[in-house]
Formats: structure tokens, C-alpha cells, sequence
């Protein structure tokens, strides 16, 4: 069967600059193992494919697959699958659709080009060990004494949260060596308070933009009153992208929203 097939550039400033998320519509007749290897195929950081939903609340349900594993939730797949599910003809409700996924129910607001997504309860909180700030560290090329504060943060991805000094100490890390199990959000703030620089830093490279890192880390700069309810969070310039991330707390969801765009439209052949 053929299935209809979009890739979406999430989190975009402009033409590719985002983190590209193919999409797989109507995949119900695929079996796991069939999604495991198009996702492995394609190669993507993720590949989500779009299901009918299990309950009325949801517009839509989506499985979402990295090369290697699945997550029950991921940012910029949640986006992707939104904008793809409204390119393919889905009307939202009150200005938002419902995602259903391995996390439950996420609302997604909807705004022209910019969705937003409500942030998922984190499942780990609380500081590192010795020994992993340590190995953070290392990995980051700091001295951990340059680290002002650290904390897991798990909604999916599983997350460690590295705060350096400031924006220009994210942007000169020179991450080298041994990355065996990396997964380092790292984040500094700018002169201007509402804004902030960030970096995944993964066991084989650096992702362009993270909308559940960005999640994570601002609900916990919030809770330690670290910055405000409105700012934006620039991510990729290492990677060779030039993401923007939009943050709001409206007193009861943390919204994690940026740009999105179907670059290619067309079809998969299986």
C-alpha cells in the first residue's frame, strides 16, 4: 500500500532551518516492526506515524520512532504531527487539536504556521550524582565548578539539565571524546533575560531543535525562578540549523510552540 508522506520543518526561522519530522499518514495497517524499519530507513531523529484515535477527546493518535527506539512523547514530532494532520485535512476544534500518545492526552494549540504544546508532567526530577555530573562534564568539556546547576528531566526522552553561566558559554562548548549514553540539554541565559541558548548533546551528535528539552528545561528555570513566563529559546546554530522555541506559562501549562512548514509532500510505497 501506499501511504501519504510529509516532512515537516518544526521549529523553523525560515526555509530548512528547523528540525526536519517525516510523517506517515493513516498507519494503521503497519505493524510495529514495519514502522521500526521506514523510521530506521529514513534516518530522521524521529518519524511519527498517524493513527486513528483510541478515544473521542483525541483528533488524532501518533507513534513516534528515533532509528532505534520509540518514545511515548517527543516535542518537535508532536508539532510535526499536528501541522501534517492539518495539512492532510484536519480542522482543529476551539484553536487546538488533541494528540493522543504513550503519555496520554497533549493539547496543541493551533496559530496560522505556530502550534504550541501543552508540556507533559516530567516522570524524574531531582539533581545528578557525583558521578554523572562528573561524566557530564567531561563530555561537555567544563570543569563541573562551571556548572551552576544540574537536574534530570525525563517526558519521554530522558533528559540531563546542565544551566552554564550564559548564552555565549552554550554556544563556545566544544563537546569531545567518549559520548557513549549522552543525552545533555544544556542551556545559559542572554543579556536580554528573555531569551536563552540551548544544546542537545547526543551520544552521536547534536540535535537541531528540542521541543522536550525545551519543555523540561522550562519547567524547571521556572520553578526556580530562574526567568519569566515569556521567553524564547534559540537552539542549532552547532548543528547547522537556526531554530526558535516560544515559551509560555499561563499559570497552569507550560506552552513550548514554534514555527512549522511542510517541506515535501507525496507517498510511501510499501
Amino acid at each position: 500500500m501506499a501511504h501519504k508522506f510529509l516532512e515537516i520543518d518544526v521549529f523553523a526561522t525560515g526555509p530548512f532551518t528547523g528540525n526536519p519530522l517525516a510523517v506517515i499518514a493513516d498507519a494503521d495497517d503497519l505493524s510495529t516492526g514495519q514502522m521500526r524499519a521506514i523510521a530506521r530507513w529514513l534516518n530522521l531523529s524521529e518519524t511519527t506515524f498517524l493513527l486513528t484515535p483510541t478515544t473521542e477527546e483525541a483528533d488524532y493518535r501518533v507513534r513516534i520512532f528515533t532509528p532505534t527506539e520509540e518514545f511515548p512523547f517527543a516535542g518537535h514530532p508532536t508539532l510535526g504531527s499536528a501541522r501534517a494532520w492539518l495539512e492532510l485535512g484536519g480542522i482543529a476544534r476551539g484553536g487546538r487539536v488533541v494528540q493522543e500518545c504513550g503519555v496520554g492526552l497533549v493539547p496543541v494549540r493551533v496559530d496560522g504556521e505556530m502550534l504550541s504544546f501543552a508540556t507533559p508532567p516530567r516522570t524524574r526530577t531531582g539533581p545528578l550524582s557525583d558521578a554523572e555530573l562528573e561524566r557530564a562534564a567531561q563530555i561537555l568539556g567544563v570543569g563541573t565548578e562551571e556548572i551552576l546547576a544540574h537536574a534530570w528531566g525525563v517526558n519521554g526522552p530522558t533528559w540531563q539539565l546542565i544551566q552554564l553561566a550564559d548564552a555565549d558559554a552554550v554556544r563556545a562548548l566544544r563537546p569531545a571524546g567518549d559520548r557513549t549514553g549522552a543525552h545533555l540539554g544544556v542551556v545559559g541565559l542572554a543579556p536580554s533575560v528573555r531569551e536563552v541558548e540551548v544544546r542537545a548533546i547526543l551520544e552521536f551528535g547534536e540535535d537541531p531543535v528540542t521541543g522536550s528539552l525545551n519543555g523540561a528545561l522550562a519547567q524547571w528555570l521556572r520553578e526556580r525562578g530562574v526567568i519569566g513566563p515569556d521567553y524564547v529559546a534559540r537552539q542549532g546554530s552547532a548543528a547547522g540549523a537556526d531554530g526558535e522555541v516560544f515559551v509560555h506559562d499561563d499559570g497552569a501549562d507550560i506552552w513550548v510552540g514554534g514555527r512549522t512548514a511542510v517541506r515535501i509532500s507525496g507517498t510511501l510505497a510499501m
